[in-house]
């Protein structure tokens, strides 16, 4: 079974792109891996996804 760490660093390679070496733990999404601010929205709805965290409304 995979860890919450490498389930988080495969759907950011996923969703941004990146090699899995450039994401680490103290990486920023912003500045080390260029994420734009619809970059972080997708994450976010991929981590709700992925971890079954409800809609906040």
């Amino acid at each position: 079974m995979a860890t919450v760490y490498d389930r988080v660093k495969t759907i950011v390679v996923d969703k941004l792109g990146v090699e899995e070496g450039e994401v680490t733990e103290t990486a920023s999404f912003i500045e080390n891996l260029n994420a734009d601010s619809l970059d972080l929205v997708e994450l976010i709805m991929a981590f709700e996804e992925e971890f079954l965290l409800p809609n906040r409304s």
